[in-house]
């Protein structure tokens, strides 16, 4: 079994055959009042313990108890203050709503990320629709065009960068030393962590709409000419005319999106999943939306850590080597990850249903991620998948 920490928990505690007058209770603890946030490094608002072997469960009593809810972050007062007047101003305006949605704790299974104030909502929206107007006419007024600054919202698109990757690198750090608890520590993890991306970007769709699109516009998106010209230009003809070319510049994208679960005359809901996945694929230095800058650096600062596989500083010398005994090694996975995948679908005495939803669940976290289908680890667990998949 695992005991999942929440941030929640009792500070003190009594006795509770004291405080219930029970003599049968004596020695028994219970806390003395409610509990209270401990300021620890999880998505759990509250303690759980998840067995994995059901038969090993023998209930006996049952509670009923009501949830509270993570509370409607209100509308901050900011005075006579203006949050557009500059990039400093609209963070301090912004953060406390990204810190609610991204980092409160909650144990909705689905990892639903809490709400904020519609006022609040709303100056958001208006504070980043301002902010993106008076850039624009500052750099109309000066008449400055400068090629790293070309697009008005880069310094706030590169501070929201550095925010996901900071949370994903805080998630890392909270990873369980065993290898077989990595998987149901991840999980749970990435669905929290995803639902409030999501959520971020419909706060921020103003700056999906404004940066992200004219960027897309000015071939700085997750596909670029210069990623398709050269395969391009090796079938094209002097006589191909430009509809032609870009006939088949949209073949080549199209060739991208099927690498990532897309067919054509596929649903627009699945378009649009391939293209967040091929756009959590791309480098750091393509434009992307909000939820797909997230799920990239989900990718490059906690996936990958966990992914790769430690070198070795140096091979020691031995004069005297013993051979190494015929037959296949023991050795096995090397990559934190992917010890952890080998113990959650090898393990005997694990239940099964659970056995499946962690490798399914893990399986489309790599894929939201942008952790390429003909990966090893994806390869294994989509293999595992594929028959429960089949038989529906």
């Amino acid at each position: 079994a695992t005991k999942g920490i929440g941030r929640t928990q009792p500070v003190n505690w009594k006795d509770a055959g004291e405080a219930l007058e029970n003599e049968e209770l004596i020695g028994c603890q219970m806390p003395a009042g409610p509990g209270k946030d401990v300021s620890l490094q999880s998505y759990l608002q509250y303690n759980e313990y998840i067995v994995y072997d059901t038969s090993q469960i023998r209930l006996k009593y049952l509670l009923m108890g009501k949830e509270t809810e993570v509370p409607v972050l209100l509308n901050p007062a900011t005075g006579s203050a203006n949050p557009a007047a500059s990039l400093s101003a609209l963070w301090v305006y912004l953060h406390p709503a990204l810190e609610h949605i991204m980092k409160s704790p909650t144990n909705y299974p689905n990892g639903k990320a809490p709400s904020i104030d519609i006022g609040f909502y709303s100056g958001i929206h208006s504070a980043c629709y301002n902010y993106f107007t008076a850039q624009s006419e500052a750099s109309n007024a000066t008449a400055r065009i400068l090629e790293s600054n070309s697009t008005s919202g880069t310094d706030l698109y590169a501070r929201l960068d550095r925010y996901f990757a900071d949370i994903a690198r805080e998630l890392l750090l909270g990873t369980p030393n065993d290898d077989f608890e990595l998987v149901h520590y991840i999980v749970p993890c990435f669905n929290r962590y995803s639902a409030g991306a999501q959520s971020v970007n419909r706060l921020l769709s103003y700056v999906n709409r404004h940066y992200v699109k004219r960027a897309v516009d000015e071939d700085k998106g997750w596909l670029r000419l210069s990623d398709v010209l050269q395969t391009v230009a090796k079938t094209a003809t002097p006589d191909d005319t430009r509809q032609k070319i870009s006939s088949r510049l949209k073949e080549k994208r199209m060739d991208e999106l099927k690498r990532w679960g897309y067919e054509e005359g596929g649903s627009s809901e699945l378009l649009a999943a391939a293209e967040a996945s091929a756009e959590a694929a791309s480098p750091p230095d393509r434009i992307v939306s909000v939820v797909s800058l997230a799920h990239r650096r989900f990718r490059t600062e906690f996936f990958e850590p966990l992914l790769a596989i430690p070198k070795m500083k140096g091979k020691p010398k031995v004069k005297h080597k013993v051979p190494r005994a015929p037959g296949p090694g023991k050795s096995g996975p090397k990559g934190r990850l992917a010890r952890g995948v080998k113990d959650l679908l090898e393990r005997e005495e694990f239940d099964e249903q659970n056995r499946l939803y962690l490798a399914t669940s893990l399986a489309n976290s790599l894929g939201a991620a942008g952790i390429r289908a003909d990966h090893p680890l994806r390869r294994k667990l989509d293999k595992f998948v594929a028959p429960a998949a089949q038989d529906g």
